[in-house]
């Protein structure tokens, strides 16, 4: 596909020496083996697990650049210096470049379905309509913030970020990580972001099967993203209407995985 400008990101420079270590303390992904011109998925949350800003974050010989949320972009700056202490390490957002996706630039890490990504000048390139992007993320199962979820709301895995390589659970540190570890760990991980199919599907719909399941947070021409409750989803099973209407589960194995898992164990409670 031809460059087009995602003109709702923007892009968070960190620059010196301790970049990596600074990130390594306080971020869900790791820092290792982490070569120049590659990118990684993850976010920083609060002391609670939940993600104030979820970022690709691209390494640069100098440090790493941050691919962010527009309206994210502030609060993560601020709390990254705050952090910083006597780090070796400049914050500062560059108004300059604009992120952007096509066929040139460095893999999305989340999903190998959605286009390549690079910073380009602003201005360089066209912005790619809501309506466009929102057709080629939501079949990829990738939530995004502002638009399926705001700062402080979700946990990791409500997100997907789990099984989007965006959480080293075997890492040292990271801020939130013992609440996050924990429900892992426990396997007590009630929502998930899921892709449905149906006709006519609007935000803020309620996703029903014996009782509400979810409710959608952004949509397409036939799909939607909704967050849901694992259990009341597993328990509806094929069932499942938004508005009256039958809508159906569009994969991942994974999800049916977690779904099973769940019947399993409420069958021997």
């Amino acid at each position: 596909m031809d460059t087009k400008i995602l003109s709702d990101r923007s892009v968070l420079v960190l620059d010196g020496p301790d970049t990596i270590a600074l990130l390594e303390r306080l971020v869900t992904n790791n820092t290792h083996d982490w070569a120049t011109g590659k990118a990684r998925y993850g976010a920083l949350l609060t002391p609670q697990g939940k993600v104030i800003a979820d970022f690709i974050a691209h390494r640069t010989e100098a440090g790493a650049l941050l691919d962010v949320a527009t309206h994210a972009v502030g609060d993560l700056s601020k709390r990254l210096q705050m952090f910083r202490l006597r780090a070796k390490v400049d914050i500062n957002v560059d108004g300059k470049q604009a992120v952007a996706i096509g066929d040139e630039g460095t893999a999305d890490p989340r999903s190998p379905e959605l286009p390549k990504r690079t910073f380009v000048e602003d201005g360089a390139a066209p912005a790619i309509s809501d309506e466009d992007w929102n057709g080629i993320r939501i079949p990829a199962g990738v939530a995004e913030w502002g638009r399926d979820f705001q700062g402080g709301e979700v946990f990791p895995w409500e997100i997907n970020m789990d099984r989007q390589g965006g959480v080293d659970l075997k890492k040292g540190c990271f801020v939130g990580q013992e609440v996050v570890s924990r429900m892992h760990r426990r396997g007590k991980l009630r929502k998930r972001s899921i892709i449905i199919e149906g006709e006519n599907l609007q935000k803020g719909q309620s996703l029903e099967g014996e009782t509400p399941v979810g409710e959608i947070t952004s949509t397409t021409t036939g799909k939607a993203l909704a967050t849901v409750r694992v259990d009341r989803l597993a328990k509806a099973g094929d069932t499942l209407t938004v508005e009256g209407n039958p809508v159906s589960i569009h994969g991942p194995d994974w999800l049916k995985d977690e779904l099973a898992a769940v019947l399993a164990e409420n069958e021997t409670d």
